[in-house]
């Protein structure tokens, strides 16, 4: 009696994460992550800008890592050179 017991709730264990797995879709947090809403009014400025959803304030600049990198752009690092060594304000005088 308790082995079947036992099987039942193994099988519900192991059912129930697979079941929820299939019937999920891909959730966004803001509408404007999805990049299918990007050409879509609400996700243009000035609408998405009151409330900061706009794909630049989501991404900060960045490109959605989901579109990879981009084709027409060859990305390169850009040095900045290092000021030269400064005393402070008061110090040096």
């Amino acid at each position: 009696m308790n082995d079947r017991k036992l099987v039942r709730w193994l099988l519900l264990l192991l059912l129930l994460p697979l079941g929820l797995a299939m019937c999920s879709k891909e959730q966004f947090r803001y509408p404007c992550q999805d990049p299918s809403n990007w050409d879509k009014e609400f996700c243009k400025m000035p609408l998405c800008d009151v409330n900061r959803t706009c794909p630049e304030h989501i991404f900060k600049g960045q490109r959605d890592p989901r579109l990879g990198p981009p084709k027409d752009e060859t990305t390169k690092a850009t040095v900045l050179p290092t000021p030269p060594a400064s005393q402070g304000a008061n110090c040096g005088k």
